[in-house]
């Protein structure tokens, strides 16, 4: 029951909205971390998000130094978002994906600088924690 409790935590860490981020960037003094996503198609995605993203210790270090933002691109009919998030998800891309990198992982300062980028899946969670506290 505590894993499955764990699990659903990690499921509500990751914001949607990139002006929320930044806003609680700039009041809470963290960064943003924004993922873009093939949540359905996307193997390294998947594996990034599981391997990585909701390991206990990413998610003990991000609930005290992040504002997480994921940007997914489904692409299977049922898992399409809504048309506003879509558009949101469409800008995010346009400014910091405009190549479709897939994943690709950005850390952000709460003005929306980018610090670092990250392409594909990542395999040592220790490794991109450093690189993340670098910045900190």
């Amino acid at each position: 029951m505590t894993l499955l409790f764990h699990i659903f935590l990690n499921l509500l860490v990751w914001g949607n909205d990139f002006s929320v981020a930044q806003q609680n960037a700039k009041q809470q003094h963290r960064l943003i971390l924004l993922n873009f996503s093939g949540s359905d198609w996307c193997g390294p995605c998947i594996k990034l998000k599981k391997d990585v993203f909701e390991s206990s210790e990413f998610t003990t270090f991000a609930e005290n130094n992040l504002e997480l933002i994921r940007a997914d691109f489904p692409r299977l009919k049922k898992n399409q978002l809504a048309k506003d998030q879509q558009a949101k998800n469409d800008a995010l891309a346009e400014k910091y994906n405009s190549s479709g990198k897939f994943p690709l992982t950005v850390l952000l300062n709460d003005q929306g600088k980018v610090l670092k980028e990250w392409e594909g899946y990542q395999p040592s969670l220790s490794k991109f924690l450093a690189e993340i506290k670098q910045f900190r």
